[in-house]
């Protein structure tokens, strides 16, 4: 009597008997399984329970497209501030690079002032673009060449852990799909900065409008610690909300304006909460 063949486990691979549609069929249930079994999605914290409190999951959902925009003409510098802050803060917590996608009419950032955001300027890519279209397929070829994955940035391997782009409107809704699909399988941070009052219909997770606030100063009159007026005005299955803001460059942390210095802070918010987005 002819032996009956041991059970195959469901996630085995194919033999390489059998014609093609069976094989193909096989693969695709094993890619289905493991696909099922897919590590829950990462966040990053902002360190500050009243902000992380509002957020889904309890920070940035990390693969998911963030919008920062100026509250105000002459907030850009504010606003690119907080968001290298926000890149910042990753890089302090895995291994890895960043890439900055610059469209035409944006300055290029210099060292001196990466540094005095705790941003080494040796782990940071420039990459700059004639227009917003080539800005938005760089950060998506960016986010398509696998060097976010989560996996290998947890094991030290390196690769992009933030990508953002800085463009010259607002992101667009085909756009912002894209990005959206591109970074779906990413652990990355990926944030768009767009000028102030070019709201645009898109997908992001979240829309972060930032102001200058009053900056703490040492003896000199040099600023020690950045702040920033910081308002979350979407945000995907969380609540709006407004903080004043500072930042600590060398501890890689946010905090509310005044707790950082070892006194009261100014302000828990800013302004009235909003019920969810």
């Amino acid at each position: 009597m002819t032996p009956t063949p041991p059970a195959r486990r469901p996630d085995a691979a194919p033999r390489e008997g059998g014609d093609v549609s069976t094989r193909l069929a096989a693969l695709r249930a094993r890619v289905a399984l493991h696909d099922g079994q897919a590590a829950p999605r990462k966040i990053l914290s902002f360190g500050v329970h009243a902000v992380d409190g509002r957020l889904p999951g309890g920070g940035l959902g990390l693969g998911h497209l963030h919008e920062v925009a100026p509250e105000a003409e002459g907030d850009e510098a504010a606003a690119l501030g907080f968001a290298l802050a926000l890149v910042a803060r990753r890089l302090a917590e895995v291994a890895g690079d960043a890439l900055l996608v610059i469209a035409r009419g944006h300055p290029m950032p210099y060292g001196h002032g990466l540094a005095g955001l705790g941003l080494d300027p040796g782990r940071l890519l420039l990459f700059e673009a004639a227009s917003d279209t080539d800005a938005y397929r760089a950060l998506e070829e960016a986010l398509r060449a696998g060097g976010l994955s989560g996996e290998g940035l947890a094991s030290g391997a390196g690769g992009l852990a933030a990508v953002a782009g800085l463009v010259d409107a607002g992101l667009p809704l085909t756009q912002s799909r894209r990005l959206h699909l591109a970074g779906g399988r990413t652990n990355g941070l990926l944030l768009v900065l767009r000028p102030a009052g070019a709201d645009s219909p898109n997908v992001a997770a979240t829309r972060w409008r930032i102001a200058a606030g009053k900056a703490l100063r040492d003896r000199f009159g040099c600023i020690e610690r950045p702040c920033w007026r910081v308002r979350l005005d979407r945000c995907r299955n969380g609540r709006t909300g407004d903080w004043l803001l500072e930042w600590d460059h060398a501890a890689h942390r946010f905090g509310l304006a005044g707790a950082l210095a070892g006194h009261p802070p100014e302000a828990g918010a800013v302004g009235p909460h909003a019920g969810p987005s």
